[in-house]
C-alpha cells in the first residue's frame, strides 16, 4: 500500500471514530487539519462541537485577515473571533 493511500485510510478511520464520539480521534483530527491549514476539515470538526477545531481556525482566520471567516465563527458564538473583530475595527 502506497503512503498517500495509508493516510488515506487512517483519516477515514480517524473520521468514523471522531463521528462516534471518540475524543481521541476527534484531537488527532483537529491537529492534522491544523497542521495542513484544512479549513473544511476544521469547520467541520468546529460545526460538530470541537472548540479547539474554533480555536485554529480564528488563529488562521485572524492571520489571514479573513473578516468573513472571524464574523461567521462569532456568529456562532466564538467570543475570541467577535474580540478580534473588534479589534481589527478600533
Amino acid at each position: 500500500m502506497s503512503e498517500p493511500d495509508s493516510t488515506s485510510s487512517e483519516l477515514v478511520e480517524l473520521r468514523e471514530r471522531a463521528a462516534r464520539g471518540d475524543q481521541d480521534a476527534i484531537d488527532q483530527l483537529v491537529e492534522l487539519a491544523g497542521s495542513r491549514n484544512d479549513l473544511g476539515e476544521l469547520r467541520s470538526l468546529a460545526d460538530a462541537g470541537s472548540s479547539d477545531a474554533v480555536d485554529i481556525l480564528v488563529e488562521l482566520a485572524s492571520e489571514r485577515g479573513d473578516r468573513d471567516e472571524l464574523q461567521r465563527l462569532a456568529t456562532a458564538g466564538s467570543q475570541d473571533a467577535a474580540d478580534i473583530l473588534e479589534e481589527m475595527d478600533s
